[in-house]
């Protein structure tokens, strides 16, 4: 008999609520469910933070059940307020559009479109542009209770400083994307990070009213460090899933540094490594834990970039922080000897400004091949004469310097 998926998820420390656990188990149990997660395009990217609920997708569809993910060409043009203090920049159509189009491939990498439960790809704007509100509103609006609205935190936490009707309108129309899923394609349940807790159960709820007829709501655990932050913030922003915004080397250093408390969890919820294999690597907290962040790494990066990718970012950090320089990763950049170091650093990027990065070199944090810098005021020549070199930014960036 095939193991329950609710099993597997638990497991693996994903589910954080749900609502008629009892219910929703017995049905992931005794049949194939179609289950949708939703994605508002609000960057040309998706990010870290959607890595859990696509994996959680992924494992539901290996396990037997049909995902769908949707992206909110509609709902972004209205900015969900939940975990926000202010209200969100409006984008033109023609934006989100762009950003739409520019998701869409990444949402593919984690499920199959293939077989009896192939995925598929949807965007609310198909159905939320066209919508009536009068019709809405006749149809709709008794089933939903806005007293129970104003408790949701989303809500709670913008009530003090001013919420615009415009938002307030985001959870009706995500409940109104549940109940479509539903109508089209018989979905029965929502997923998604626990930020999202009020969206999603205010749209099963609404199907419950509405059509009399069984939903559910699903959230997962959000990827967080020891001291309760989101994971998956760094000096550059956000960790993107386009490579072009975040390289693959980039995104195996960040998982390759990860604290030694956070490597178990993490493995569980980014990677398909078995369970057993993930408590052996994990067993011990000394040196021994390097082993484990290196195949977290590995793992992450091949499931966002391949395994090509995976393998050239280990050996590029290999040779970056093992030996050797061949395989580092290397910029190339229009300098010569007498190009001041602030400006190197900028313009190889280990730098956001001249500003950090004159706070790095007077905190003794930065390197030109093994001559650490002292002057702020100092050129490259000052500390090699050659067109290749090394810069270190602490302990963990590396890279070779090739200048023209």
């Amino acid at each position: 008999m095939r193991e329950n998926v609710f099993d597997i998820l638990e497991r693996r420390g994903f589910i954080k609520q749900t609502v008629y656990k009892d219910d929703l188990y017995a049905l992931l149990g005794s049949q194939s469910v179609t289950f949708y997660c939703g994605f508002d395009p609000t960057a040309d990217s998706l990010h870290i933070g959607h890595f859990i609920p696509l994996m959680v997708a992924s494992i539901m569809q290996k396990a037997g059940h049909k995902p769908i993910l949707l992206v909110g060409g509609g709902t972004a043009m209205v900015g969900d307020p939940s975990g926000r203090n202010d209200m969100r920049q409006m984008m033109t159509r023609e934006t989100i559009e762009s950003y739409v189009e520019k998701i869409k491939p990444q949402l593919a990498r984690f499920v199959s479109f293939e077989g009896e439960n192939a995925a598929r790809i949807v965007n609310n704007a198909d159905w939320l542009c066209n919508l009536n509100y009068i019709d809405f509103l006749r149809d709709y609006g008794a089933y939903l209770s806005v007293n129970k609205m104003l408790t949701a935190d989303c809500f709670k936490t913008r009530l003090e400083k001013g919420l615009s009707f415009l938002e307030f309108n985001y959870m009706p129309m995500q409940a109104y994307d549940f109940l479509r899923l539903y109508s089209d394609y018989g979905c029965m349940l929502e997923i998604g990070g626990n930020d999202q807790w009020s969206n999603i159960l205010a749209g099963a709820d609404f199907i419950r009213r509405a059509l009399r007829k069984d939903a559910y709501a699903l959230t997962c655990s959000l990827l967080e460090t020891k001291d309760g932050k989101k994971m998956g913030k760094t000096q550059k922003g956000a960790l993107w899933l386009d490579e072009s915004k975040t390289t693959p080397y980039e995104m195996y250093q960040y998982f390759r540094n990860v604290d030694d408390e956070e490597v178990e969890n993490c493995m569980k919820m980014l990677t398909y490594m078995p369970l057993e294999e993930i408590s052996e690597l994990c067993a011990h907290r000394d040196e021994r834990i390097n082993n484990a962040k290196k195949r977290l790494a590995y793992e992450v990066v091949k499931i966002i970039h391949g395994e090509k990718a995976a393998s050239d970012a280990m050996t590029q950090a290999q040779a970056a922080f093992e030996g050797g320089n061949s395989e580092m990763p290397t910029v190339t950049i229009a300098a010569d000897g007498n190009t001041g170091l602030l400006d190197l650093m900028v313009a190889c990027k280990v730098c956001a400004s001249k500003g950090e990065a004159r706070r790095l070199i007077e905190g003794g944090g930065v390197r030109l091949d093994d001559k650490k810098v002292t002057d702020v005021t100092g050129k490259i020549a000052d500390y090699t004469d050659k067109n290749e070199f090394v810069l270190c930014k602490g302990k963990k960036t590396r890279l070779k310097v090739v200048t023209k």
